[in-house]
């Protein structure tokens, strides 16, 4: 996605709201949230919209896009949409009112958009991924949360609740196998390789067996390779990391784990986009309640 040269202007609210105007429930989400949709053209963008549309307690104010300047929403996302426009301008989220906003694009925009959410006190739910640890760790000091006088963000590769399980799994079971590979197969439109899943799956594997005191697999005993990345990337502890990249795919993952005599296997699939979605509107009534950067659902989820 290529930014409108607006996007990369920060606004300056004066004082940084902090309170949201939703109440918190006893499990600590919160409904009533004015919700506006970064990369609302986009694949992910147009089904967070259609799930903040019919979510109860959500209400859904703004939708950017530059590639889809002055459209009719309704007409991408193919329900009622109360007539909103899609805008390109991020100064369109303070003048909506908007209280969280939900990013799932390019990394380049997701940069400029975070910055500006920052500094006008809204909080943030983002599933762009590749950002570097510079990235979040920027990030952290931008979204400090309520006590430093900022908002709040919630960062997670995989929206997917059983994609967070998978992961999970994946990271009780490495301190007990001998050799571990990871292959990731997305549709053919999605830029980056490996996955933000797949690189989070390695290194939760990698500090599981580091806290276990396995250190970590044994190195590859690959001595010849006939083309090159036939053995996929080296990831942390040596978890080999494959990319498919196929149409008609959406998002799948499997974590291959083998010791003398055995193996294990861990796959999650998500067939629909629908399948994020369950996850997207945890993230968005949980985020005003959570202080600071949290990165994944398994804070959410008590994991």
């Amino acid at each position: 996605m290529s930014g409108h040269s607006s996007w990369g202007e920060v606004v300056h609210n004066g004082d940084v709201p902090t309170v949201s105007r939703g109440a918190p429930r006893a499990d600590g989400r919160v409904t009533g949230m004015r919700v506006g949709v970064v990369g609302a053209g986009g694949r992910m963008g147009r089904e967070v919209c259609r799930t903040v549309l019919a979510r109860p307690g959500q209400e859904l104010v703004a939708a950017l896009d530059p590639l889809h300047r002055g459209a009719d929403l309704a007409r991408l996302v193919g329900v009622d949409a109360g007539g909103l426009e899609v805008a390109d301008d991020l100064e369109e989220l303070t003048a909506a009112g908007v209280e969280v906003v939900v990013d799932f694009s390019r990394l380049e925009a997701a940069r400029r958009t975070l910055a500006f959410c920052a500094e006008a006190g809204i909080h943030a739910v983002v599933g762009t991924t590749g950002f570097t640890a510079g990235d979040l760790e920027e990030l952290g000091q931008r979204f400090a949360g309520p006590a430093a006088g900022a908002p709040n963000c919630i960062v997670a590769a995989n929206f997917a609740i059983g994609a967070v399980l998978m992961m999970r799994f994946a990271e009780l079971a490495a301190p007990f196998f001998d050799g571990a590979e990871i292959v990731e197969s997305h549709h053919d439109g999605k830029l980056d390789a490996p996955s933000g899943t797949a690189m989070r799956t390695a290194e939760r594997m990698a500090a599981a067996r580091a806290d276990a005191g396995a250190g970590a697999f044994p190195p590859d005993r690959t001595e010849t390779s006939l083309l090159d990345g036939a053995r996929g990337g080296a990831g942390p502890a040596g978890v080999r990391v494959h990319s498919v990249r196929l149409p008609g795919l959406v998002a799948h993952q499997e974590v291959i784990l083998g010791a003398v005599g055995q193996s294990l296997t861990i796959r999650h699939d998500s067939y629909d986009r629908a399948s994020f979605m369950d996850g997207v509107a945890l993230a968005v009534e949980a985020v005003a309640t959570r202080p600071g950067l949290t990165l994944g659902l398994e804070p959410l989820l008590g994991l």
